[in-house]
């Protein structure tokens, strides 16, 4: 892992600890442990929504891809799909166990109403779709869990789109890290790259955005004389 120590870092905001960059590096020898508790934690305990998941996984892959991360790229991709699955797991039985009590609290610096509210409008609109698509949405990701958990949704079906998603954002995203982290380019500009990977994640919330937008001017009926 001394290849790690090389690597540069990026401050985030100032925050350099929400930083794959910072983050990676400063596990060592932990790295995988590391990385599976953080996906884990994002994953499924409400705490965890504030975890830099998308970047992370991106940075993973494209370590392994340079060597810095000795571990084969198809275990790490195991451990992280079953970690994020192990997280929407918990996250749902606390939102199931613990009810819609659970979101009775008043805003915080970290917590703030709208994350449930936006949330329970995801999940009500897309339904089952809404798990997959959450994924690759930070902080929705975090909060849909346990909202399904809250909601009861039939634990089978839960469990179904949760692989899905599970497999398609965790391994998905690390792979894409993994082949773009052979290109010099990428490399050389991972700070550019990174904030691409960000603005890629919330990209559903936008274009949800725009077309809700649209259909409300479709159906808004115009004012008489």
């Amino acid at each position: 892992m001394s290849v790690l120590a090389s690597a540069p870092v990026l401050a985030v905001g100032g925050l350099k600890w929400l930083d794959p960059n910072y983050i990676i590096p400063a596990l060592g020898p932990f790295v995988i442990i590391g990385l599976c508790l953080i996906i884990f934690a994002e994953c499924g305990l409400l705490v965890g929504f504030f975890l830099p998941g998308d970047s992370l996984l991106f940075t993973a892959g494209m370590f392994v891809a340079t060597g810095a991360i000795d571990t084969p790229l198809w275990l790490l991709c195991t451990l992280l799909v079953v970690c994020a699955l192990a997280g929407n797991v918990s996250g749902y039985w606390i939102g199931r166990a613990a009810g819609p009590a659970i979101f009775d609290r008043p805003d915080s610096r970290l917590f703030k109403r709208e994350y449930v509210d936006k949330t329970h409008e995801f999940f009500e609109k897309y339904g089952n779709r809404a798990i997959v698509m959450a994924r690759f949405v930070p902080i929705v990701r975090t909060f849909i869990t346990v909202m399904a958990g809250v909601g009861k949704m039939e634990p089978k079906r839960y469990l179904t789109y949760s692989f899905i998603g599970g497999v398609a954002w965790a391994a998905g995203v690390t792979l894409l890290g993994y082949w773009l982290g052979s290109f010099a380019f990428v490399r050389d500009h991972i700070e550019l790259i990174l904030v691409g990977v960000v603005l890629l994640s919330v990209l559903p919330i936008v274009v949800e955005f725009l077309k809700a937008r649209r259909e409300r001017r479709e159906n808004e009926v115009p004012e008489l004389g």
